[in-house]
């Protein structure tokens, strides 16, 4: 009755925060969940934490990956690349007919998947993302009250159409002239005062939570993560991985639904154990 769905967790020196984002979604409310830590080559105790949960549940995976990113900090060390490579290699690890992620260092309230699963089907999507509030570690393992969604589904759904819309407003009219050859041209070069609106015209955020979207099986067949420079939505700073993802998986299966419920914990940058040091 529950299709299964797979829950990838890329992880890069993740081990002060991975436990809060694993017991999220062990305690998620959906009932047919796989989860899938990929080790983006941590260098402190990420595994041996991971592997603790492991030992008490069949239902969760750690993979090391095994390539590193040689691009992942620009020359002023900021990291830009941060989790693609780990996604697409978790890509080729699950099982489910849907696959959703979960940020390391961040949490989800315990009936995000199951509210993102019922969305999606409801409105017959492939792609369906939540909206998110300000991790607080006291709202680990609570749910979201969510009965009105469906009485109220005009002030809470982001409908397709306008996220069409917002698909051609923010995708530079280079882009679809050169096609996939843009990705020659570094973002540095893109982002430079007299070319930037011909390939970026506008730096939109997608609406809700670009880093934990839920698709379909088939869209990860279609669809990857892509470097900066082959992103076709970057963000403005020079990461925007996951921007570049739904934007994409938006505009190649024209039925992607958005809802303004505040189901992901997000830590705020001053939140992080090592803020100091963490890279936008």
């Amino acid at each position: 009755m529950y299709p299964l769905i797979s829950v990838i967790i890329p992880a890069h020196n993740a081990a002060k925060t991975i436990d809060i984002a694993i017991k999220s979604m062990i305690m998620q409310t959906y009932p047919n969940l796989e989860i899938f830590v990929v080790d983006d080559n941590s260098t402190d105790n990420t595994k041996e934490i991971v592997m603790n949960f492991i030992s008490e549940s069949d239902n969760i995976k750690y993979y090391s990956l095994p390539y590193n990113d040689q691009h992942r900090f620009n020359k002023h060390g900021k990291n830009i690349n941060a989790g693609w490579m780990a996604r697409n290699y978790g890509f080729e690890k699950v099982n489910g007919d849907w696959i959703t992620f979960q940020d390391a260092d961040d949490a989800s309230l315990i009936n995000r998947i199951e509210v993102q699963y019922k969305v999606a089907i409801e409105y017959n999507s492939s792609h369906a993302c939540v909206d998110w509030q300000m991790f607080k570690e006291e709202y680990v393992g609570k749910k979201l009250d969510v009965e009105y969604i469906f009485n109220e589904k005009d002030d809470v759904i982001v409908p397709t159409d306008y996220i069409l819309e917002l698909v051609k407003e923010t995708k530079g009219p280079l882009m679809n002239i050169l096609g996939l050859a843009h990705q020659l041209i570094s973002f540095s070069l893109k982002r430079r005062k007299n070319f930037e609106k011909l390939f970026f015209r506008s730096w939109e955020p997608y609406p809700g939570v670009a880093g934990a979207p839920l698709v379909k099986q088939e869209v990860m067949n279609k669809i990857k993560f892509r470097s900066l420079d082959a992103r076709f939505w970057p963000s403005e700073r020079g990461r925007g991985a996951d921007r570049d993802f739904n934007f994409a998986v938006a505009e190649a299966f024209r039925d992607s639904i958005s809802v303004r419920l505040p189901l992901y914990l997000w830590r705020v940058k001053t939140q992080h154990p090592d803020y100091k040091e963490y890279g936008e």
